[in-house]
């Protein structure tokens, strides 16, 4: 069955848009629709959730939240939650509720809520079930170098959020664009269905910052939609031994920017509602109480920006 696209008024008065897809997308007429989701809308789309699933409950309550902060914001919004958080370095980190569990919990927050969802993959393995799954799928960015992997997910059909090394330079990504390109051409889907996302770079130990030239550079030399991760742009990798720490006070300075260059067409920003409970990225991790003022300004920025643009 065919994707399909929604575009209507909510009932607050702004803009929202929906992508409901009803089974999983077999031609390049879909994929297109998908993809037209992400990247054609008059507003800019956010990927939002916890980092981590935690239950079903947690999942089916945290996602009906957040649809309605963002239909109330008139923005269009992917719920996002991981089911394995495999690239932890410390064996004690929480990793979540595995790939059955997770899918099962993923497949009804989308069918009960009708809203898009998003998780990560870490294995070629599992691209297959998770794509019968999700609208979208992303990779890790400590594995955006491995050929095999970017192959694989790229061939799963599906629009896929590629994420930038923290090691990388942002014109570096076009290589990693045109791996997934050739991989999915030669599948027979359709190769313009991915985004780049930058969530920013290593600088020394333990820390991350973010060069916003990347963003227009990420733009010009992939020709992909850039997602700007507002989240874990502010972590600090392992800073509390067994877990990494972070400046959630700094997402709203650093997504301002992000979506102030023009270049971006969406931002990930995690969100749960008591980060300092979350058993996984808290410390950079939005509060859903402080969502609804930070949207309505970058829905302005982006809005002004758009305006101006020649």
């Amino acid at each position: 069955m065919a994707v399909t696209l929604i575009s209507s008024k909510n009932n607050q008065g702004g803009n929202a848009s929906q992508l409901l897809l009803n089974s999983y997308p077999t031609t390049s007429q879909d994929m297109k629709a998908a993809i037209s989701f992400l990247t054609s809308q008059a507003d800019l789309f956010f990927i939002s959730g916890p980092c981590a699933i935690e239950s079903r409950a947690f999942a089916l309550e945290t996602a009906e939240e957040l649809k309605g902060i963002f239909a109330k914001a008139g923005l269009p919004f992917i719920y996002k939650s991981s089911f394995d958080k495999a690239n932890r370095s410390s064996a004690g980190s929480f990793r979540g509720v595995g790939i059955k569990e997770g899918l099962s919990i993923l497949a009804e927050v989308r069918e009960k809520l009708s809203i898009p969802v998003l998780t990560d993959v870490h294995e070629v393995e599992q691209v297959k079930p998770v794509a019968e799954v999700v609208d979208v799928l992303q990779t890790p960015a400590f594995l955006c170098r491995q050929s095999d992997f970017i192959a694989a997910v790229a061939a799963g059909g599906k629009p896929v959020n590629i994420k930038k090394g923290q090691f990388l330079a942002p014109w570096d990504m076009k290589n990693v664009i045109a791996k997934a390109r050739a991989a999915a051409k030669a599948a027979g889907v359709p190769d313009d269905h991915f985004l780049v996302c930058e969530r920013g770079t290593s600088f020394g130990y333990g820390n991350l910052v973010v060069d916003m030239r990347g963003l227009p550079i990420m733009a010009e030399t992939t020709g992909c939609p850039v997602v700007f991760d507002a989240t874990h742009s502010v972590q600090l990798p392992g800073a509390q031994g067994t877990s990494s720490g972070g400046h959630r006070e700094y997402v709203p300075h650093l997504s301002r920017a992000a979506v102030a260059t023009g270049a971006v067409s969406g931002v990930f920003m995690e969100a749960h509602p008591t980060p300092d409970s979350a058993p996984c990225d808290g410390p950079n991790t939005m509060a859903f109480k402080d969502l609804p003022e930070l949207l309505a300004e970058l829905k302005g920025i982006y809005e002004l920006v758009r305006k101006n643009r020649p």
